[in-house]
């Protein structure tokens, strides 16, 4: 095929609870001129900082960490140093932290997402302009809600660290989809780790990072049809118990879902425990007539195309080519790409673009909600013994706690 041309786009134990010395005070963003300030959350022990969402800011410019917040005494210590920041400038409540400090920007840390919506409300009521949080998103679509309306209320922008999402090759991509690279558009299917974690948790921890490509590329869930399974059986009311990383209630060592979305392409979403491979794990694929376009989560590059029907067997090898942001078999031009990408450096530039332009972020709190919807989706229709269950859906809570 003709490649089109197209444009890249571009430590001391005796801190007192607080972290305050008696008569000083973090610096606060009025103080800080022209940069925006930082205020990180984080965790210790539960959930800790996530992935690298405390120190992706030391580089970034046009930002200066002013506050610190960790539970954990330890932890909080350490972090201090990490961070290169003054004793007055942690504490072990996040709220204090908020209240002394007013940061522009918030990152939320903590994998444990148990802790997001109460961390994203009050970031929100202590004037946050932006939030940056550690996926997965929240527990369901009651807390999901609470969220969105804190962030409208109070004019808050919010990104997920969904980091693939803002990854530039993306447009790329879907151009090359709509300009017939693959032919007609037949699926879309994504498969999880699929290591200890496959199943449930997978869908939770991982599958979120591919729904929201999906979504991407695919449009708004109209419906969904799923089943899950313990050891070989549909899942009962007995196997739920609280998961893994405050993900809340949670049963299932496999699941296979379908979903039909907006745009009439289905999305299958698969996860086995102990099914995977490093190499192989971790992905979707976008399925054509003419050609198929493989993405591996946090890989470089991102995204692969291999020419041809992927139903007609040829006696020649084919072969994969690279896309990256300048094309189709093209060499990567974006130095640090990996950087830019898996270290969060490009969605964060894109919250704070979303701030100045007052817009979504390219993975927003809606979308946040949509991927959240789409995984009680998938718990919902088995409930209901895998019939097809549509969007909206009407509950907001997660559908196990239900199960027969």
């Amino acid at each position: 095929m003709t490649d089109p041309t197209l444009s890249r786009r571009t430590a001391i134990r005796g801190l007192i609870a607080s972290g305050v010395v008696a008569g000083t005070s973090p610096l606060r963003s009025d103080e800080a001129g022209d940069l925006m300030t930082v205020g990180i959350i984080g965790h210790t022990g539960r959930g800790d900082y996530g992935h690298g969402l405390d120190t992706v800011w030391l580089g970034l410019p046009g930002t200066k960490i002013i506050g610190l917040a960790d539970a954990n005494d330890v932890g909080r210590i350490k972090a201090l140093a990490k961070l290169k920041l003054p004793s007055n400038a942690a504490f072990a409540d996040y709220r204090k932290m908020l209240e002394a400090a007013k940061p522009d920007l918030v990152a939320i840390g903590p994998r444990h997402i148990d802790q997001h919506r109460d961390m994203v409300v009050a970031a929100c009521e202590a004037g946050a302009k932006g939030i940056y949080i550690e996926k997965p998103f929240c527990r369901d679509l009651k807390e999901a809600d609470a969220i969105l309306a804190a962030c409208a209320q109070h004019g808050t922008k919010l990104a997920i660290a969904h980091r693939n999402r803002y990854h530039p090759v993306l447009p790329l991509i879907r151009k090359l989809i709509e300009d017939g690279a693959i032919g007609r558009l037949l699926e879309i299917r994504a498969r999880g780790k699929e290591d200890a974690r496959g199943g449930s948790l997978d869908l939770w921890v991982l599958g979120s990072h591919l729904l929201n490509l999906c979504h991407y590329f695919a449009g708004e869930p109209k419906s969904c049809s799923a089943t899950v399974l313990e050891e070989g059986r549909p899942v009962l009311a007995s196997d739920v118990k609280e998961g893994a990383e405050g993900i809340g209630p949670l049963a299932g060592d496999e699941v296979h879902a379908r979903f039909e979305m907006g745009e009439g392409i289905p999305v299958f979403f698969d996860s086995i425990a102990n099914a995977g491979t490093k190499e192989a794990g971790f992905g979707l694929q976008i399925v054509g007539t003419g050609g198929i376009i493989d993405l591996r989560i946090d890989a470089e590059p991102l995204a692969h195309y291999l020419e041809g029907s992927p139903y007609q067997p040829l006696p020649a090898p084919r072969a994969w080519v690279p896309i990256t942001s300048a094309g189709t078999g093209e060499a990567e031009p974006v130095a640090d790409i990996r950087k830019l990408v898996g270290g969060h450096e490009g969605a964060i530039r894109d919250l704070m673009k979303s701030i100045e332009e007052n817009r979504d972020p390219l993975c927003s709190a809606k979308d946040g909600r949509g991927i959240i919807e789409m995984i009680m989706a998938v718990f919902e229709s088995h409930r209901q013994n895998g019939a097809r269950v549509t969007f909206p859906l009407r509950e907001s809570t997660n559908p196990l706690l239900d199960l027969g």
